[in-house]
């Protein structure tokens, strides 16, 4: 089978593609360059040419094809100006699970294909299978990796059928260290090569800095919420429906200036997110203050002191009709349905046990335990089992 594989130039992509080899298939290998613009990125840290010549080299190693191309133009329309406007209207969200959606699985597979290749590789640590329902079609399940520590499902949340019909992740039934351990035999390049911890194929970026390119400065004031202040989080107990319960439930905090006492100054609330307590610089506290509701109107940071803040915490959240996404398109849920799911709101969170909720009104989530910084969004993802059954951006 001809496979063309997405060539990272890190040590995951290149075990992947040496184990296709190994299998004996035709392996093509296409690095992506998605970012021309070295200024944000950080310093001693080079953004694609030393990655791109250490996918040259394991490609050279194996004795495959390889290609550059240029998607940088793409990559700024479709996942960094979607960054700012995201960032822009106080919400956060989630470059890498973009990335695979608009960018490696859409246009990326595309040109793969256009290659001839049957299928598309990358160095995920996830896994795919499939079966064949009553009526012959034949059904794709996205399953967890193998390496619990590395699983990358989450990351893949929002591929469809036609997607994974076409994805292959040779290393999703390994784990990491055996996975080097591959590498080190072969005396690969990449062998001891660290882990990105950047942008999707961007490199290691100073957020604030890369934010700042387009997001202007802007002195506002972090008003501190104390804990006796519980006016948002007294319980209400009677509901006149199971929806109004999960509004309930799912609403965000809204907190005033008058609420609680002004602490310090901030440069732009729209630089920060739910749950961050690094870059707020405020001291005097015994324990870190956390970020737990902005007024993008008002330019307002609100904080609670401690990681158990009532004000972090809510048991449900919303995900609007238009933002859900099945993988599993058969397993849709009609209005009026639930399914118990594990669910999680960010990458290496460990699952938790969840209802799902359809109305006409849009998807809810509802927690078994109260979850901490739940930011909009963010993108939370339900699986059953070690499968990975849909996802939806936070409302």
């Amino acid at each position: 089978m001809k496979i063309v594989v997405g060539l990272s130039g890190g040590v995951d992509s290149s075990v992947a593609a040496y184990l296709l080899q190994q299998q004996g298939h035709e392996v093509i290998a296409l690095f992506m360059r998605n970012w021309n613009d070295a200024s944000v990125t950080l310093e001693d840290e080079c953004p694609w040419i030393e990655d791109s010549n250490d996918a040259l080299l394991v490609a050279q190693k194996l004795g495959i094809p390889f290609q550059v191309i240029d998607m940088s133009e793409l990559y700024k329309e479709r996942i960094v100006d979607y960054m700012f406007n995201e960032y822009k209207n106080g919400r956060t969200p989630n470059p890498d699970v973009l990335c695979n959606r608009e960018v490696k699985f859409d246009v990326f597979m595309k040109t793969a294909l256009s290659l001839g290749a049957e299928k598309v590789a990358t160095g995920h640590y996830a896994q795919v299978n499939s079966t064949f329902d009553e009526n012959g079609t034949e059904i794709f399940h996205l399953l967890a990796g193998k390496d619990d520590n590395k699983d990358q499902s989450y990351f893949l949340c929002q591929l469809n059928q036609d997607q994974l019909s076409k994805s292959l992740f040779p290393i999703g039934n390994i784990t990491k260290p055996e996975v080097r351990e591959i590498a080190k035999k072969l005396d690969l390049v990449t062998a001891e090569k660290k882990d990105s911890q950047g942008l999707c194929f961007i490199g290691k970026v100073s957020l604030p800095t890369f934010l700042q390119q387009q997001l202007k400065p802007k002195e506002g004031e972090i008003v501190e919420i104390f804990k006796d202040f519980d006016q948002y989080h007294q319980e209400k107990t009677e509901f006149s429906s199971k929806l109004e319960e999960l509004e309930f439930l799912s609403a965000k905090t809204h907190y005033k200036k008058t609420d609680g006492k002004v602490i310090g100054k901030h440069q732009g609330a729209h630089y920060f997110t739910i749950g961050q307590s690094k870059g707020l610089g405020i001291g005097g506290h015994k324990e870190s203050c956390f970020m737990i509701s902005r007024d993008m109107q008002e330019n307002l940071i609100f904080v609670g002191e401690g990681r158990d803040f009532p004000g972090l915490f809510r048991k449900a959240l919303k995900i609007e009709t238009a933002d859900i996404h099945w993988v599993r398109e058969d397993l849709k849920l009609k209005n009026g349905k639930t399914l118990e799911v594990s669910a999680r709101i960010r990458y290496r969170q460990p699952l938790e046990k969840a209802t799902l909720y359809q109305f006409e009104e849009g998807l809810f989530i509802e927690f078994e335990n109260p979850q901490s910084a739940i930011a909009e969004g963010q993108f939370a993802a339900w699986y059953v089992g070690e499968e990975l059954l849909g996802s939806g951006v936070i409302s």
